[in-house]
């Protein structure tokens, strides 16, 4: 078995994780938002120094069978509205009334004015009114343009405009506008869903294929043996000319509920919270059962789509999240200041008051280890931003200021898991990215959970979680209603998408595991339930699914005890406001244990346990803390 890496890009930091098997090592970098080719490349650079003593990029990537990348741009792109200016044609009003209604602003964003609609439900196309149309919309200003016909022959209708449109339009001709069918991505759905999946894909499209096909450039550059494999939000991986831009969507925060879901199940937890604290966003997710609910048809930005989406939900807390004193109140975000400038203690040109310089001051974060010890902490110009900004208007000095900022910060985050805890009071808190574990305690108190799960590699959890996925294709087609053999139709037809799908991805079928289901319409989305043999929803709208997945290698899992068996002896004292005891993770064994108040910590977190929690390492390394 060759070098199995994942690498997960956040909007403050970039986590690489690699295992060979038998041992598993991590990094981190800064993302470098002007280019994310840059800090893909510093990823592997960082993994190389770990692995060799020095960089030496052509050893490592043939070293490497597989390597598997999640990113946040299309997220942050939807976030901050930029991207292509789309344009949408239709042969219905109401189709683009009813996405316009579903989500107002980020149809202006995206959208806007740029609408133009053709003849509603003709059995043929009009060709000339098909391109006078496009011509318009090209004289808008639309960059990228969606066609997304309504009735049950869309797709057919559909087909002919395509014909029609790429004669008029030639794709290999200079400056030619992209065209995006609406049936061609997705078939099932409302009309909305439908809109609203194309238009999103469209404008997410250029910005991830140009970054995309440069990072796989560069691995070719270096001569890697297989293509770079993208992480999707269904929590599995295709090769970059396999992905929809509108997949990358969410697919860092899904890596943690992959992750989450495979230590769960090892630890015989079928019931928690995990709080994923990165420098910009905490990302929340509910496990019942040990999994996170899915549906079918999600919402993005509150726009109808109809791909399935985890349930997970972003607040904008993270440890650069800008806090301030208004009004007699601490406010917590969702003002970041990213990796650029920073927090104060960066030393960077940031000068506002963040929870890095809270926890800097408080002594829960060393200056000289920050970061593996590659970025040193002003623990002077943290003090300073804290009292500007917090401390002289609130008349607080620096220890209560510092505390009370830790007050609101977890207040927030606790606020949005209280519900689920009230209702499970058994359920364990998981706490992971790089800020989770200094949390876990504090957010855990509030929420009124006695249960802390911390994982050992919290710091690149969602990039650890990445590397339990597979290579998987889905494909679908419609159950024709009153044919009694439709289903061996569809599968047929299904068996030979398959097999061209996963040709391309460089397996034979018979490699693969088969999976069949049946998605039944349900309101506005769809139900999913396996194929027990025959259709039962004959009369109803209904899809037969396949999903096709190539099992590949994954990370080794420790044993899941949790006894205690040695009070550990701690490596030192952290000096702050007050001192506590600290232990390195990685001179802890199985089974150590020790009472808080004190310090975990390895080269990329800090976990602080606080006064009246205990933790205790198990057999896979992670810490279990109880209260």
């Amino acid at each position: 078995m060759g070098l199995l890496v994942s690498i997960d890009n956040g909007g403050t930091l970039t986590d690489v994780c690699a295992t060979d098997g038998i041992s598993t090592i991590h990094a981190k970098t800064l993302t470098t938002p002007h280019d994310l080719t840059e800090c893909f490349v510093k990823c592997l650079e960082a993994l190389s120094e770990k692995i060799d003593g020095e960089v030496d990029l052509p050893k490592l990537v043939g070293s490497i069978d597989y390597i598997r990348y999640s990113t946040t741009q299309g997220t942050n792109a939807i976030v901050q509205r930029k991207g292509p200016r789309v344009g949408l044609l239709s042969d219905d009003d109401a189709v683009a009334a009813g996405a316009m209604d579903a989500s107002p602003a980020l149809f202006e964003a995206f959208v806007g004015d740029r609408v133009r609609h053709v003849s509603p439900g003709a059995a043929t196309v009009n060709p000339a009114e098909l391109v006078t149309a496009v011509s318009k919309l090209v004289s808008a200003g639309a960059s990228r343009i969606v066609i997304a016909f309504s009735g049950a022959d869309a797709a057919a209708r559909e087909k002919a405009a395509k014909r029609v449109l790429y004669r008029a339009f030639p794709r290999h001709l200079l400056g030619a506008v992209p065209l995006l069918f609406s049936t061609e991505l997705t078939q099932i759905g409302t009309s909305e869903q439908r809109v609203w999946t194309s238009v999103l894909n469209a404008f997410l499209h250029p910005a991830m294929e140009t970054f995309l096909y440069n990072a796989e450039n560069r691995l070719r550059e270096h001569r890697a043996r297989k293509p770079l494999l993208i992480f999707r939000n269904d929590g599995n991986s295709t090769r970059v000319a396999k992905t929809v831009a509108i997949k990358t969507y969410s697919s860092g925060p899904q890596g943690g509920v992959v992750g989450g879901e495979v230590l769960l199940k090892h630890y015989g937890i079928p019931s928690a919270v995990s709080i994923d604290i990165g420098g910009t966003t905490t990302d929340i997710a509910m496990f019942e059962d040990a999994a996170v609910a899915v549906s079918q048809a999600g919402h993005i930005e509150g726009a109808p789509v109809s791909i399935p989406l985890s349930a997970i939900e972003s607040i904008g807390a993270g440890g650069g999240s800008v806090i301030r004193a208004e009004g007699g109140r601490i406010l917590v975000g969702p003002e970041s200041v990213g990796s650029a400038p920073g927090p104060a203690c960066f030393a960077r040109g940031g000068t506002k008051a963040t929870m890095t310089d809270a926890f800097l001051a408080l002594g829960i974060l060393d200056p000289s280890s920050y970061f593996g010890g590659r970025m040193p902490l002003d623990r002077e110009r943290a003090e300073r931003a804290i009292m500007t900004h917090v401390g002289e208007p609130l008349g607080l000095d620096l220890a209560a200021a510092a505390n009370a900022m830790a007050d609101a910060y977890h207040a927030k985050i606790a606020e949005r898991i209280s519900g689920f805890a009230a209702g499970n009071k058994d359920a364990t808190l998981l706490a992971f990215g790089g800020a989770g574990p200094m949390s876990a305690c504090g957010v855990a108190g509030m929420a009124g959970l006695d249960t802390v799960l911390i994982p050992k590699f919290a710091a690149v959890f969602s990039a650890y979680g990445i590397a339990f996925s597979d290579i998987e294709h889905s494909y679908m087609a419609e159950l024709t209603a009153g044919r009694d053999d439709a289903v061996e139709a569809a599968k047929t037809n299904l068996l030979e998408q398959a097999r061209r799908g996963m040709l391309a991805e460089g397996f034979d079928l018979a490699e693969c595991n088969l999976d069949y289901a049946v998605l039944t319409k349900n309101g506005s989305g769809y139900s999913r339930a396996r194929l027990n043999g025959r259709h039962d929803g004959e009369n109803t709208e209904s899809w037969l699914e396949l999903r096709v997945t190539k099992p590949i290698e994954k990370i080794g899992l420790g044993e899941a005890a949790c006894e205690g068996r040695r009070k550990a002896e701690a490596a030192g004292l952290r000096k702050g406001i007050s001192d506590l005891p600290l232990f390195r993770l990685e001179d802890l064994s199985p089974g150590d244990w020790h009472e808080g108040p004190c310090l975990v910590e390895e080269a990329f977190f800090t976990a602080h346990i606080r006064d009246g929690w205990r933790f205790i390492v198990s057999g896979n390394g992670d810490l279990m803390l109880k209260r």
